[in-house]
């Protein structure tokens, strides 16, 4: 069988998952590595030197990461390299990640800015759901169970009513100032951003 044969798509992520792996990249406070070499040489050493552990984790054979260890290989196909691109970032820097994370966790909670379409469920709502572009704070209670829940290997669809009622708790009710029983659902997700 031929590397390109052997060759799996890299797992796909919505878009709060995609929206919250950007946030954390923003941090870092060093560049990853880019170039095809420098990622296999960086997950290399994540993994111990095991090239049986990494071909998996990649999806690829061993010869095909011993090959771009070596040099011999620079220009992967788009599969490969979004493996390598989504592994490297996700190792890079675990403890400015971790440090963050705890901060959103504890004390700074999260940005959100998001275009969804908004529904709502309440007594007295007169207000239609429609498609709406928010910016918002998260609370830190909020920001460390979508992190916890992200960690845990959450989806998309185990995210979404999280970061609704984290919205609706600073942006409808004013952290339960107004609008009492309010609850709002967001779908059709347009466009999504966290920031630390």
């Amino acid at each position: 069988m031929s590397d390109n044969e052997q060759q799996q798509p890299a797992p796909g992520r919505g878009k709060v998952l995609e929206a919250l792996a950007r946030a954390e990249r923003k941090v870092f406070t060093r560049p990853a590595p880019k170039s095809a070499k420098a990622q296999m040489k960086f997950l290399l050493t994540r993994a111990k030197g095991s090239t049986k552990a990494l071909a998996e984790r990649l999806g690829v054979s061993r010869r095909t990461v011993e090959r771009y260890r070596a040099g011999t290989l620079t220009t992967p196909q788009k599969r490969l390299q979004a493996a390598l691109v989504e592994e490297t970032e996700s190792d890079w820097q675990p403890q400015v990640r971790a440090q963050v994370r705890e901060q959103a966790s504890t004390s700074s909670g999260m940005m959100v800015d998001v275009t969804a379409y908004f529904g709502f469920v309440g007594k007295g709502s007169s207000d239609d759901g429609r498609e709406r572009t928010i910016t918002t704070a998260i609370s830190p209670t909020y920001a460390k169970q979508i992190l916890e829940l992200q960690a845990a290997g959450a989806t998309d669809e185990d995210l979404h009513p999280l970061v609704a009622e984290a919205i609706t708790e600073s942006y409808f009710t004013e952290w339960g100032t107004r609008a009492a029983g309010l609850r709002a659902d967001f779908t059709d997700v347009l466009s999504i951003e966290f920031r630390f």
